[in-house]
């Protein structure tokens, strides 16, 4: 049985992990075949939104803690993790990814990624094993994976972002993945696109499948 390590940041898509996403990438290991242990960094959030209002809170919250409530409390903190001890990684999308795995969401092609994101990463390619990545996550992937090819959907704007950090973007739609042979990197753009949680299955699942067969 093959052993998935999920990458959460935090629970909600305004700030945290995109919970759609996260629950059908799951889901879709399962289906394939496979198993799964769940990571986040124990850091602090950027900030705390209001998924009602869309407004920003007075308050902190902690990466790992929230992204618990996904994981329905079996999850480790992302240092923790190992190559050795999975064969495939991946990365469901949502702002956290954009805020508090990395910092694209502020300075775009500048931004600077966690450190134990990108080690985990680079580990993973190292070791020449699969990585996924949905909706936005591919923009960390870019920064950290010099001349990656990868999708983010058919945004203008994120696309010429990315390509700025040097990855190679190919425009797709519902359910399409990117496959870069040379990194083993899955990509595809769910919520990147007006999708609904259908589309989002589909992504989800087709993206395991890829990476099943690149183990």
């Amino acid at each position: 049985m093959k052993k998935f390590a999920v990458v959460l940041s935090g629970s909600g898509v305004f700030d945290g992990a995109e919970i759609h996403e996260a629950t059908l990438t799951l889901y879709a290991i399962m289906k394939n075949g496979g198993k799964y242990e769940i990571f986040a960094p124990d850091i602090d959030q950027h900030h705390v939104i209001n998924h009602i209002t869309g407004e920003e809170m007075k308050e902190k919250r902690n990466v790992l803690v929230e992204s618990a409530r996904i994981a329905r409390g079996e999850i480790k903190a992302l240092r923790n993790f190992n190559a050795n001890d999975f064969d495939a990684i991946i990365f469901p999308g949502g702002f956290g990814v954009a805020k508090n795995l990395s910092s694209f969401a502020f300075d775009g092609a500048d931004c600077s990624v966690n450190q134990d994101v990108e080690r985990v990463i680079l580990d993973m390619v190292k070791a020449l094993k699969p990585i996924g990545a949905l909706c936005i996550s591919p923009a960390v992937i870019a920064k950290v994976l010099e001349g990656a090819e990868l999708t983010i959907g058919n945004d203008k704007a994120t696309a010429e972002t990315v390509e700025k950090m040097g990855a190679i973007h190919k425009t797709t739609t519902h359910g399409e993945v990117v496959v870069d042979e040379g990194y083993k990197l899955v990509t595809t753009p769910c919520y990147m696109l007006d999708a609904t949680i259908l589309h989002i299955a589909d992504g989800a699942n087709n993206v395991v499948k890829t990476m099943m067969k690149m183990i």
